[in-house]
């Protein structure tokens, strides 16, 4: 068993953890959740004695093992199987076939497996840093974001690797989907706090939920009480007869524990535009070729149409097309082939891999998104600033300071603040956390535009998705119908297998099938009726507006009729000034009840979904 007691750890002013406890027990895969900052992977690296924390203790059994990916991207080996091999333990030295079970699931070819490390792209320098910690083992493995870099396949073959893993595993991922089917417990970083249970990270998402709202409804219930008492302690202090009561009231409030108010946690609030289209078709890409070498292309004849309101995702394993069939239906990329007709009408907003390093480094947020159009007033920044959780002072940060997570925001910012008719989205999940991950998720599905999204992330797939343009094999092909339908009908050739046959496992689930489909049920009604809500929203702040707008002008012209003495102008005016303030109240009471009817239905709906 491994105990952490009374942890503590700070940097600078910034508390990450106080009086941390908990144990991770003989045999538990753990999903480690929590905000982007609240020190997962601080975590991560005491466990795995990479630093040590300012107060507390972390206790393992002796002899123990603990397997970390390391961050640095140095090998020793001068082939990847060789470095593969390398990192067995010494009881499995000729057991060369263990390395080539990791490195083929993990998506290494067998030329591959002759090439220098260093002659591999960046990604797979990081799927082989995995495999070197798979294949060394442990008794704890402890994975940071295995899945960045792998495609669906990889990932299919990572889920079962782990699910048959004997030891413990301590394991960070954005993809819900992925964590859920790996782990046996969730683990918490919460408030500067951490909280373990077993089970789903719905489970735990709806505990604290559940927790949170008892604590604020508890929190409420006493400041009531409070006041009662304080009422009665001023009104009969002076009362000899009621001396007792009064002392005894005093006393119970010194005795009181005060709940602070949980301060709000910020989380992604936002839609994307639509630009009005009329046509039924918005794209055609008629037989498309293209190749970087003149080895085999990438992709060859293809063509692809794109209806005005198509769900289409883009999957198959890395390296072959994906992305560049998006940066060139997105006009980035010159095909060397064919024809892509956009209509003249279309509005494309491009989320790609490579568009973050596009971003100004040293323009501070609200600078990076208001250079996307001179148009844009201040309140429209300043409002998408608030929506991609850089509110206040926040947008001010210079974005070469920011995280990869926060990049990605601004990137979707900058979508944001143009309408489109056509959302291309290249793996758009990396960076984000689960939470950020679930937002996005729904703001896709209330686009009422086309979209086309590569992701490896299977819960999107499932939600989302209603087309497929399929990488595998020798060519990318179109699929009709839902990714469940591809995975029951289809399937992906030469899918590793652990225990038992691909098709085997895709038959096993129907109850997570079941879940699946409930759950993007949920999602779907929770984006309808938040939009309903939103638009009336929108409609009572701009009624505001409209009435704060008159009573300034009433004002100006009673303070005019004041300074030249006209009595009877005066009078009216000065009724028709109460009138304004009396109707601006009444709307202001009215958004206040709309706010509030948001926050329940959001809050009704999230625990619909942890429910799954």
């Amino acid at each position: 068993m491994i105990q952490a007691a009374n942890i503590g750890i700070s940097f600078g002013n910034h508390l990450l953890f106080d009086d941390v406890n908990f144990t991770i027990g003989r045999g538990e895969k753990v999903g480690l959740v929590g905000r982007n900052g609240s020190g997962k992977t601080t975590l991560l690296n005491l466990l795995g004695g990479q630093i040590s924390s300012d107060e507390g203790t972390i206790s393992m059994p002796r002899d123990y093992t603990v397997g970390y990916m390391q961050q640095e991207l140095s090998f020793t080996g001068d082939r990847v199987l060789e470095e593969a091999f390398l990192s067995l333990r010494p009881d499995q030295k000729d057991d060369i076939w263990r390395a080539e079970k990791v490195l083929s699931g993990l998506g290494f070819s067998i030329k591959q497996f002759g090439l220098n490390p260093s002659e591999l792209s960046g990604g797979y320098q990081v799927r082989l840093k995995l495999a070197d910690t798979l294949i060394a083992g442990g008794n704890l493995l402890l994975l940071d974001e295995p899945t960045n870099y792998l495609d669906i396949i990889s990932i299919r073959w990572l889920e079962r690797f782990l699910r048959s893993w004997p030891g413990e595993l301590v394991v960070i991922t954005h993809d819900r989907s992925f964590m859920d089917s790996v782990i046996t417990h969730t683990m918490m970083i919460h408030r500067n706090r951490i909280r373990k249970v077993s089970g789903s990270t719905t489970k735990m998402y709806e505990q604290i939920a559940k927790e949170e709202e008892i604590h604020e409804k508890t929190r409420i219930n006493d400041e009531k009480r409070q006041r009662e008492i304080e009422i009665f302690i001023h009104r009969f202090r002076a009362k000899a007869t009621l001396a007792r009561l009064v002392q005894s009231r005093i006393k119970s409030l010194q005795r009181k524990v005060h709940l602070e108010k949980l301060e709000r946690i910020e989380t992604l609030d936002f839609s994307f535009r639509r630009k009005p289209i009329d046509a039924k078709f918005i794209l055609h890409a008629g037989n498309i070729s293209f190749s970087y070498t003149s080895a085999e292309p990438l992709f060859e004849e293809f063509s692809l149409t794109v209806a005005q309101k198509d769900r289409i995702g883009i999957i198959g394993k890395n390296g072959k097309g994906k992305s560049t069939l998006l940066k060139a239906l997105a006009g980035e990329l010159q095909t060397q082939g064919g024809s892509i007709r956009p209509h003249q009408a279309i509005s494309i907003g491009y989320f790609g891999q490579m568009q973050i390093g596009l971003l100004h480094d040293d323009h501070t947020v609200d600078e990076e998104l208001g250079s996307v159009s001179t148009g844009l007033t201040k309140r429209d920044i300043m409002d998408v600033c608030g929506a991609m959780m850089f509110g206040g002072g926040l947008s001010e940060k210079r974005i070469g300071v920011l995280s990869g997570g926060e990049k990605s925001r601004v990137l979707l910012g900058k979508i944001l603040l143009t309408p489109v008719n056509l959302l291309i989205l290249d793996e758009p999940t990396n960076h984000l956390d689960m939470e950020s991950c679930d937002s996005l998720m729904s703001a896709i599905d209330r686009f009422d535009g086309a979209v086309l999204i590569a992701t490896h992330n299977e819960m999107f797939l499932h939600t989302l998705t209603a087309r497929f343009v399929v990488f595998d094999g020798p060519r990318p092909f179109l699929f009709e119908g839902s990714y469940q339908d591809f995975l029951d009908r289809r399937g992906w050739e030469n899918e590793g297998t652990l225990n038992g046959s691909a098709s085997q496992e895709r038959k096993a689930k129907p109850v997570q099938r079941e879940r699946r489909v409930k759950r993007a049920e949920i999602i779907r009604e929770r984006s309808r009726a938040l939009k309903q809500i939103k638009q009336r929203i929108s409609a009572l702040e701009e009624e505001i507006e409209k009435g704060e707008g008159h009573l300034a002008e009433n004002n100006n012209a009673l303070i005019d009729a004041s300074a030249g003495g006209a009595g009877e102008r005066i009078q009216r005016l000065s009724m028709e000034n109460h009138r304004l303030k009396t109707r601006v109240e009444e709307f202001y009471a009215l958004l206040e009840d709309r706010l509030h009817e948001s926050e329940e239905a959001a809050a009704k709906f999230d625990r619909l979904l942890q429910k799954l």
